[in-house]
């Protein structure tokens, strides 16, 4: 792999934490393994997502009445409506899958960040997006942010095929769908990978993303050229790590 180490700037934007209460105004299910759940208030007023990987803590109350906190990243928000969707994975065993699964107008819950933005310049000459279910949501957001023109691989692991939807994405963008954490590191390692300067972006489950982190370094992807997260991890509850 040939890859063009530059002085571009990867810019990081700050914002003060807010915590804004906001009300459900709209539930769907884009496929049956998946639901996005809109949330809207005057609280939303303000509100920043500069880039598709943002985090913010989705805060809720559980099914024994506890208070819960859980990273997500914003699918889409729109500041005239003052609307933010949030999309669910449902194959997840958890409290906000539980939450999402029976989520109907009019529940509440509390939007806290994101308290920052990494900004991933768009005019690379590639992008490689990796990940699984979890990592959807912030994929399908990318590809539809990129130019029409942006050279883009996707590596999506969605064992469900009634869950591989139809993402809107730059013209000519490849994406493929492995079935299991095997398939998606094969699927990485037969790459074949554009010339010029370009970028990785990858989040999943934990053992999986060390190993695509793994197979990059091998492969000799710089590790500026690359950033790798660990949305979840087996067994564990409330995790999410930068690898």
């Amino acid at each position: 792999m040939e890859t063009l180490i530059t002085e571009r700037v990867f810019e990081k934007v700050r914002f003060p934490i807010e915590f804004r209460e906001v009300v459900v105004s709209r539930v769907e299910k884009p496929t049956p393994g998946f639901v996005a759940v809109t949330f809207a208030g005057e609280s939303l007023a303000g509100f920043n997502s500069l880039s598709f990987d943002d985090h913010i803590k989705f805060i809720f109350t559980n099914q024994h009445g506890e208070r819960v906190r859980r990273d997500y990243t914003p699918r889409s928000f729109s500041a005239g409506d003052r609307t933010l969707t949030i999309e669910f994975a449902m194959h997840a065993d958890g409290d906000a899958a539980y939450w999402a699964a029976l989520a109907k107008p009019g529940d509440q819950a509390t939007i806290a960040g994101p308290k920052g933005s990494m900004i991933i310049p768009k005019d690379l000459d590639w992008h490689v997006l990796i990940g699984d279910a979890s990592s959807l949501p912030a994929i399908a957001r990318r590809l539809e942010e990129l130019p029409e023109d942006a050279h883009t691989i996707a590596l999506i692991q969605i064992g469900q095929a009634e869950d591989r939807r139809q993402l809107k994405r730059p013209a000519g963008a490849i994406i493929k769908w492995p079935e299991t954490p095997a398939m998606l590191h094969e699927m990485l390692e037969a790459l074949a990978w554009p010339e010029g300067e370009g970028f990785v972006w990858a989040a999943g489950e934990h053992s999986s993303m060390l190993e695509v982190r793994s197979r990059l370094l091998a492969l000799g992807l710089p590790k500026e050229r690359m950033k790798v997260a660990a949305y979840w991890k087996k067994g564990a509850r409330d995790f999410h790590e930068k690898i």
